[in-house]
């Protein structure tokens, strides 16, 4: 901690934070790379490389209350949810990205010292929020696959714990967590939530169960099936007394009105969108077969949009950045039970057949 000036009066848990690591945008690779700026490959972030629905772009052009605050209540835009969730509009609630809904949910259950079960490796935003908010990340490894152990869960369970994350299917892994182990850890009693964020993908929820268990709560969002990461919307599915919490703390107007509109139209267009999931699933098949053939690479089944990798030689670093140069962009991981790991998002056909022709390429 500096000894003087405005820094001396930043809060003391937050000087060494490490922050986020988000992804490598583009623009950044100009006169980088191999190829120009818009031939590059984003396959990094698990991003909805068909895009939005057409009528996401139509509607937006000719909207006319650009200049006019949301809906601070989401009244319209919780009544459209319901309608594509199943579930009643009081027990959702939208934020700007489902990344904000898990601090709101963290801001709401968490005191200093609070004890947080997450199940790793798994989606980095947990920690991120976690430390934020001045909890205690408890962390429960998977298995060699993987797959969550049930048993471990409860196992860390103390008088602490306010919240058990889990992922479903996990991010970076793609592996899904059966529904009787979900059962499981909601029969502890303690709040858990189940972030649905490949909900499309994988066709497995536990949204029909929020009217048994009044300490369940779901995510899911619009980023990857709907194509509207870059307006960031995302829901959450709550007990509806949670739900009245959370819209009284969140901040106000957090979903702003190009994404209400995205929404709208998105969900008119439901059949076009999943015909667009149906051909990244599809293309998430013929990419892992192809994967499978290189023997320097190990590919784990997934049932999100992304694939996830170790790489056997030991050169993770090196092969995320020869693909760099080549303008194809994979995530890379040398964490605990990551190391020497990349995930790769799926895009459309041409995308995988660039990718695997570099990695032939570039060979083990």
């Amino acid at each position: 901690m500096a000894s003087s000036g405005i820094e001396r009066l930043i809060r003391s848990d937050l000087v060494d934070f490490s922050g986020y690591a988000a992804r490598t945008s583009p623009e950044t690779l100009e006169g980088k790379v191999e190829v120009p700026v818009e031939s590059i490959v984003k396959l990094d972030a698990n991003e909805n490389l068909y895009g939005c629905s057409p009528r996401v772009n139509r509607a937006l052009a000719t909207y006319p209350d650009l200049n006019i605050y949301p809906d601070d209540g989401q009244t319209r835009l919780r009544k459209l949810l319901e309608g594509y969730a199943g579930v009643d509009a009081k027990r959702i609630v939208a934020g700007s990205g489902s990344n904000q809904l898990i601090d709101l949910v963290l801001r709401l259950f968490i005191n200093k010292g609070d004890e947080i079960i997450n199940c790793v490796p798994t989606f980095a935003i947990f920690r991120f929020s976690t430390e934020l908010c001045g909890g205690t990340l408890v962390e429960v490894p998977r298995d060699e696959d993987f797959k969550v152990n049930v048993n471990a869960v409860k196992a860390a369970i103390t008088e602490k714990t306010k919240i058990i994350f889990l992922v479903n299917p996990n991010n970076p892994t793609g592996t899904i967590t059966p529904r009787q182990g979900i059962l499981e850890i909601l029969d502890t009693g303690l709040p858990v939530l189940v972030d649905e964020a490949y909900y499309e993908f994988s066709g497995e929820t536990v949204v029909p169960l929020v009217s048994q268990y009044e300490n369940l709560m779901v995510l899911r969002t619009f980023s990857k099936w709907a194509g509207l990461a870059g307006l960031r919307v995302g829901y959450g599915i709550f007990p509806p007394k949670i739900a009245d919490y959370l819209l009284k703390i969140k901040i106000p107007y957090n979903v702003n009105v190009a994404a209400l509109v995205a929404v709208q139209e998105s969900l008119k267009d439901i059949d076009y969108l999943l015909e667009r999931v149906r051909a990244i699933i599809t293309e998430r098949e013929r990419l892992f077969g192809e994967l499978q053939k290189l023997k320097w690479l190990k590919p784990f089944p997934s049932r999100a949009n992304f694939i996830f990798c170790s790489v056997l030689n030991g050169k993770a670093r090196e092969l995320k950045q020869k693909l760099q140069d080549k303008g194809i962009l994979v995530r890379y991981f040398d964490q605990p039970m990551l190391r020497d790991c990349i995930r790769i998002s799926v895009g459309k056909p041409e995308h995988t057949d660039t990718l695997i022709k570099a990695l032939q390429e570039i060979g083990g």
